[in-house]
C-alpha cells in the first residue's frame, strides 16, 4: 500500500498551519505532503482529471482515490493522536453540510487568515514528508 498524500495550498496561511499542525499530531508519520502549485501537485491533480488551476479544497489521495472538502479532511483526521482523531465524529453530519462549512472557510481564507507570496518551505528535519 502507498502511503496517503496532502496536497495543500501552499501559499494559504491556514492550509500551511494545518500541514505543520498535521505534521506534529500525524500518529504514524506515514503522511507525505506536496503543495498543490508544486510540479509533482500539478501531476498529480492532472492522473485524476482534477483541476490544475482550482485550489479551493485540499487534496487527499489514498488507496489509489482521491477525496476533496470535508471527506478529506475527516479521512487525515484518522492518521492523527487522539483527541484529534475523534473529529472523525463530524461524518454523522450529512456531507452537503460539512461541505457547505468547508466552503465557506476556503472561499474566505485568505482574507481571514491570509497569504503568503511563496510557498512555505518545511525544515531539513521534515523534508522526507514533502514530495519534490
Amino acid at each position: 500500500m502507498e502511503r496517503p498524500i496532502l496536497l495543500f495550498d501552499g501559499v494559504c496561511n491556514l492550509c500551511s498551519g494545518t500541514v505543520q499542525f498535521i505534521l506534529k499530531h500525524d500518529k504514524t508519520g506515514e503522511l507525505l505532503f506536496a503543495s498543490l502549485q508544486s510540479d509533482i501537485g500539478r501531476e498529480l491533480l492532472m492522473a485524476h482529471k482534477l483541476s490544475t488551476s482550482d485550489f479551493n479544497s485540499l487534496v487527499l489521495i489514498e488507496d489509489g482515490q482521491y477525496f476533496l472538502r470535508s471527506v478529506a479532511a475527516l479521512r487525515i483526521a484518522k492518521h492523527l493522536k487522539a483527541p484529534y482523531r475523534w473529529l472523525r465524529i463530524f461524518g454523522i453530519l450529512p456531507v452537503f453540510i460539512r461541505n457547505w462549512a468547508y466552503d465557506l472557510i476556503a472561499k474566505n481564507r485568505y482574507r481571514w487568515f491570509g497569504k503568503k507570496e511563496s510557498c512555505w518551505l518545511p525544515t531539513p528535519a521534515l523534508q522526507e514528508r514533502f514530495l519534490a
